[in-house]
């Protein structure tokens, strides 16, 4: 099917156009909204500036589509396939991606407030200046992502997976990320404050310069990880494992330390719960 049978059906009220073969097709800065594309085949297809909030694409193939600057506000892409695709400043808001595979996807100054992105592939998905608040990102795979400066305030990252993920100066405020993998994950500089991350995995983590104010971080673990120059200004630490972390020059004041484990640790100019620098 080529651009024009599908616009003029569309035109005339048809809506459906399940597992249709629209593959390189170019849709461009068209009004789609509400249609039906599930398990269509869009791979490579020009869908930049296209509307298509509400719409169904449900496991559909956009391998490679360009939807740059597109409306896809509450659209379902539950399942779909967006490797390598291009969804440069797209309006992606209350979308649902669970289970979609992101792999290498562009979505750098995207905006994905609310949306659920639960158990979604995002592996080395460019997220860099991406508006995410209260986003369900719970058992994501987020391993090598670039979140650059992106806002994930409120968001659920429950048990997601971000190794190696790039986080620098993102916003984690309030961000709930009980049980996530941080492994060697790049924090310098992100705001954690009141941050929920009980029995997270941060070994090697590069938190240096990070607000990580009143954040729980209880039970996690965080060795070998830099905190240099880190505010942990009553921070919640009880049972964490810090052995091997360098935490030169951190502030701890009113910080809980019950049972951490500091075997190793760098504490060289850092201010302990009481007040007083470590010497």
């Amino acid at each position: 099917m080529d651009a024009a049978e599908l616009l003029n059906q569309f035109s005339a009220g048809v809506k459906d156009f399940l597992e249709a073969d629209l593959s390189g097709i170019d849709l461009s800065g068209r009004d789609l909204r509400t249609i039906n594309l599930r398990r269509a085949n869009l791979s490579k297809a020009n869908l930049r500036g296209v509307d298509l909030s509400e719409a169904n694409l449900r496991e559909a193939d956009l391998t490679g589509a360009d939807l740059s600057q597109s409306n896809l506000m509450e659209i379902n892409l539950i399942g779909a396939n967006l490797t390598d695709a291009i969804l440069q400043e797209v309006d992606l808001n209350e979308a649902g991606l669970r289970g979609a595979r992101l792999f290498r996807t562009d979505l750098r100054r995207s905006s994905l407030q609310f949306a659920n992105l639960g158990e979604a592939n995002l592996a080395q998905a460019n997220l860099t200046e991406a508006l995410m608040h209260e986003a369900c990102l719970n058992r994501a795979k987020l391993f090598g992502a670039d979140l650059t400066r992106a806002v994930l305030e409120g968001a659920n990252l429950t048990n997601a997976m971000l190794n190696e993920a790039i986080l620098e100066s993102a916003s984690l405020v309030n961000a709930i990320a009980h049980g996530a993998t941080l492994e060697e994950a790049d924090l310098r500089g992100a705001d954690l404050s009141r941050a929920k991350l009980i029995s997270a995995n941060l070994i090697n983590a590069n938190l240096q310069r990070a607000n990580i104010r009143s954040a729980n971080l209880s039970w996690t673990s965080l060795r070998g990880a830099n905190l240099r120059n880190a505010n942990l200004y009553r921070a919640k630490l009880s049972w964490a494992n810090l052995s091997e972390a360098d935490l030169t020059e951190a502030m701890m004041i009113n910080a809980s330390l019950n049972q951490v484990n500091f075997h190793n640790t760098n504490l060289v100019g850092a201010i302990m719960p009481d007040g007083v620098m470590h010497e």
